[in-house]
């Protein structure tokens, strides 16, 4: 049995190389990712030798499938790996560390069934409201979930799903996901309403959608005029939380990399800068969601406000119809047409009669 030193340095050597694997049916090439605790490879740009034809994404080898394992050396030379070699690649644990992004912010990678897995599961359970993200690739009809993030108050779990497969969602991803008693906040769900559905037959439930709330809050604040786009996440938390450009750069980021790299969430190993951006991306949905709640409840507040002066102020000799409409709420028709007089005042309007939220003038006399 090798030491943890000489596993260690041979998986130094196995990484990124170009490896020939015969299976029972057929000899595949592509190129060492991991060893994983389930006693299998990992392998990127992978093909089938003899027909040439590609496979997309990653491909899982497990130990038991494996009949030889070949590195290429040069292309037409093949090296016959030993048996203490092979022996020493399905026996291979790998050491599971948490991570902290460069904000500070703590997320655990899962990419495997063993180990973190079973706690972090136990641990979102017990949580009444997580942040839930996703990055997807491809179009929809053909969306492939790459990575399902969940955030809660203290940390942040990136689930690799495009290791892990379906049987993550049978060991506990659904039961969290439906669950009507653990509230989902989500900027958008649509996507991953769809993918998971589509994918691995898991209803979404119980969900707090930001971009659904900014749209609703908009409406409000503008007294009934709609906005001519969504608000993306990153406008949401300069907007609602006031959170500075440096706080914001891995969102702006992660758009901009999706464009250059459409395939960007197939990478394997994820590049920490892709995680940074994963972990942002979820880490500050539950105080958004927050703000929101606040800020939807604002006209509420104030006629329960106006409730209660005017029974302070009232003489208690003057009788009341408890049924009758209190001229608070009356008054709640003027704030409306003074909210649509001051949005036509700042914004300007598209032919639909959409406010354009681009065109927001903070310097417009009132």
């Amino acid at each position: 049995m090798a030491s943890s030193s000489e596993e260690s340095r041979f998986l130094d050597d196995l990484k990124r190389r170009r490896v020939r694997i015969t299976l029972s049916d057929t000899q595949i090439s592509g190129v060492v990712q991991r060893v994983s605790q389930k006693k299998s490879v990992v392998l990127e740009d992978v093909s089938e030798v003899a027909s040439g034809r590609r496979f997309p994404g990653v491909k899982i080898i497990f130990g038991h499938e494996i009949l030889k394992v070949e590195f290429t050396i040069s292309a037409n030379q093949d090296h016959l790996v030993n048996e203490e070699h092979t022996s020493e690649i399905h026996s291979f644990r790998k050491k599971m560390v948490d991570d902290v992004d460069e904000d500070g912010v703590r997320y655990v990678v899962i990419d495997e069934l063993q180990e973190k897995f079973g706690p972090a599961v136990m641990h979102i359970q017990q949580q009444k409201v997580i942040g839930i993200g996703a990055e997807v690739f491809g179009q929809i009809a053909q969306e492939r979930l790459c990575w399902l993030q969940v955030a809660t108050k203290k940390v942040v779990y990136l689930f690799d799903v495009l290791l892990l497969g379906g049987q993550a969602f049978r060991n506990g991803l659904s039961m969290i996901l439906e669950s009507p008693h653990i509230l989902k906040v989500i900027h958008d769900c649509r996507c991953i309403a769809r993918c998971l559905r589509a994918e691995f037959r898991v209803h979404l439930t119980n969900v707090f959608d930001t971009q659904v709330a900014d749209l609703m809050l908009f409406y409000r604040e503008t007294g009934g005029f709609l906005p001519d786009r969504l608000g993306s996440l990153q406008e949401l938390l300069r907007l609602h939380l006031k959170l500075p450009a440096s706080e914001l750069s891995p969102l702006c980021s992660k758009e901009l990399q999706r464009k250059e790299c459409p395939e960007l969430w197939y990478l394997r190993p994820s590049p920490p800068a892709l995680m940074n951006i994963m972990s942002a991306s979820v880490s500050h949905l539950l105080p958004l969601r927050l703000v929101l709640l606040d800020a939807l409840m604002s006209d509420y507040t104030i006629l329960v406000d106006a409730y209660m002066s005017s029974y302070r102020n009232q003489s208690l000799h003057i009788e009341q119809t408890e049924g009758a409409l209190p001229a608070e709420a009356e008054e709640l028709l003027c704030v409306l047409q003074e909210r649509r007089s001051w949005a036509a005042r700042r914004y300007s309007l598209t032919d639909a009669g959409l406010l354009r939220r681009s065109s927001f003038n903070t310097h417009t006399h009132i």
